[in-house]
C-alpha cells in the first residue's frame, strides 16, 4: 500500500512537468510568436527557483511543518499559477507567472523523496533497493503527460497548462494523505550557516573539487537545451512538403520522449560502468554523449534522417544521467559525512541553479541575435548545419569535455564505490 502511494505520488510529480516543458517551445514560437530571448528567459525559471527555492523549502520542513504537508500546499499553489500563466497577454507577464510557479514546483521534486525516503525508512523497507523502481514510475509520468499532449493535438495550444494544472492540484491534494513527516530539527540549534547548508562551499577550497563543481556548472547549462528547443525544431518541418506527413512532425513529443525511455535503461547501467571505468571517464562519457546529441540534430531530418534523430534521443540516456547520477555519487564519495546533504546541494546549485540559468538565458539570446531571420510576418531558426544551432550546441558540449579531461586531474580508486550497494 506505501509502495503504491510512492509511486504515484513519484508519476504524477513529474506528470505535471511533462504535460508543459517539452512542448513549451512549440507554443510559444509558433502560436504565440514571441522571441527566442524571452523564450530563454522563461526556460531560465526553473534554474532561477532552484538556487533559492528548495533551500528555503528543506529549512522550512525540517523545523516548522510537515514534510507532506508542505508539498501539498507548494503543489497547490504551483497548479494555481500555471492556470493562470494561460491568461497572459505577453512574454512579461508569463514570465511572472512561471517564475513563481517554479518557485513553487521545483522544491517538491525534494520534498517527495523527502516524503519517499522517511516513510519508507519508518515502515523498515530497504531504500536503496526498493525506492529506485518506485523512482523510474516518474520518469513513466513524464512520458505519458507528454504523449497525452501529442495525442491531443495540443503541443501548440495552451490546453497543456490546463492539464498540468490540473495534475498539480489534484497531486497536492493527494498530498496531504500522505503519512505524517514531522520537521526532526525542531530543537536542533546550529549557525546560521550550518542551518542553510553554507559549510558545504568549503568543499570548493579543493583544487579538484572546485574543477569538478566548475565543470558541473557548464555541462548545467546544455543539460536543458534539447528538452527546450527539440520539440520546437521537429515542428519546424511542418512547412516542409515531403516532411509535414511524418511521424516525428505530426507528434515530435512522442519521438523526443525516447530520450526519458533511454534514461529508464540507461540508470540501470550506472553501478557497472562507475565500477569499471571511475568517475572522470564516465562524466567524460557523458559530456561526450551530449556533442552526439547535439550533433545527430544538425544533420537529421524527419524522413530518411529520422534514425538520427532516435539515436540522439537513446544518446540523450547516458548524457544526462551519466552526468547527473555518477556525479551526485562521486559527490557522496568526496564529502565529509558532516556535509553530505548540503553537498549534494551545492551539486544541484551548481547544476540546476547557475548552469541552467546561464544556459536558457544565453541560448535563447544567441538564437535571437544570431541564428533567427525574418521571412514575411514569420521567424525563422537557423537550426541545422554546420553553421547550426546544434552545432554551436555540440561545439560547447565538446570544448567543455575535452577541457574536462585535461583539468580534471582524478584516478581511479573501486574502493570509493564499495560503500555503495547499487
Amino acid at each position: 500500500m506505501l509502495k503504491s502511494r510512492i509511486a504515484i505520488m513519484q508519476f504524477f510529480q513529474f506528470f505535471v512537468w511533462g504535460s508543459w516543458m517539452p512542448t513549451i517551445a512549440a507554443w510559444w514560437f509558433g502560436t504565440q510568436h514571441w522571441s527566442g530571448a524571452q523564450f530563454g528567459a522563461i526556460f531560465s525559471t526553473m534554474g532561477i527557483a532552484s538556487l533559492f527555492a528548495p533551500t528555503i523549502a528543506g529549512i522550512i520542513a525540517d523545523r516548522w511543518i510537515n514534510a507532506e504537508r508542505l508539498y501539498g500546499v507548494l503543489m497547490i499553489i504551483n497548479g494555481v499559477l500555471l492556470y493562470m500563466a494561460t491568461t497572459a497577454a505577453n512574454p512579461g507577464e508569463m514570465f511572472v507567472y512561471m517564475l513563481a510557479g517554479m518557485f513553487f514546483y521545483m522544491p517538491t521534486i525534494g520534498l517527495s523523496i523527502t516524503i519517499s525516503y522517511a516513510t519508507m525508512e519508518k515502515a523498515g523497507m530497504n531504500i536503496i533497493k526498493e525506492y529506485p523502481p518506485i523512482r523510474v514510475l516518474g520518469t513513466v509520468g513524464f512520458i505519458v503527460a507528454t504523449w497525452i499532449v501529442s495525442l491531443t493535438k495540443n503541443e501548440t495550444s495552451i490546453y497543456m497548462f490546463h492539464q498540468a494544472a490540473i495534475a498539480a492540484i489534484a497531486l497536492g491534494l493527494f498530498g496531504f494523505t500522505m503519512p505524517k513527516v514531522p520537521p526532526l530539527g525542531k530543537s536542533k540549534g546550529g549557525s546560521m550557516t550550518e542551518v542553510l547548508g553554507l559549510q558545504a562551499f568549503k568543499m570548493l577550497k579543493d583544487g579538484k573539487m572546485f574543477m569538478f563543481f566548475f565543470f558541473s556548472m557548464l555541462l548545467g547549462g546544455a543539460l536543458q537545451l534539447t528538452n527546450a528547443y527539440g520539440d520546437l525544431f521537429l515542428h519546424s518541418f511542418d512547412g516542409v512538403a515531403q516532411y509535414s506527413t511524418t511521424i516525428a512532425v505530426k507528434y515530435p513529443a512522442i519521438i523526443q520522449s525516447i530520450s526519458q525511455m533511454s534514461e529508464t535503461f540507461m540508470i540501470l547501467l550506472i553501478p557497472f560502468v562507475l565500477r569499471r571505468f571511475g568517475i572522470k571517464k564516465v562524466m567524460l562519457m557523458s559530456m561526450f554523449a551530449w556533442v552526439f546529441r547535439f550533433g545527430l540534430y544538425s544533420f537529421a531530418d524527419p524522413g530518411p534522417g529520422l534514425w538520427m534523430i532516435i539515436l540522439s534521443c537513446i544518446i540523450y540516456g547516458a548524457a544526462f544521467d551519466f552526468f547527473n547520477i555518477s556525479g551526485s555519487l562521486y559527490v557522496e564519495t568526496q564529502a565529509d559525512p558532516s556535509i553530505r546533504a548540503s553537498a549534494q546541494g551545492l551539486f544541484m546549485f551548481m547544476t540546476n541553479g547557475i548552469g541552467a540559468v546561464l544556459g536558457s538565458t544565453i541560448s535563447g539570446w544567441m538564437i535571437g541575435a544570431y541564428f533567427t531571420t525574418k521571412v514575411g510576418d514569420a521567424e525563422v531558426i537557423h537550426w541545422q548545419g554546420f553553421d547550426g544551432v546544434w552545432m554551436v550546441f555540440a561545439i560547447y558540449a565538446l570544448i567543455v569535455g575535452v577541457l574536462f579531461a585535461i583539468m580534471f586531474k582524478h584516478k581511479h580508486n573501486p574502493k570509493e564505490l564499495e560503500n555503495f550497494h547499487h
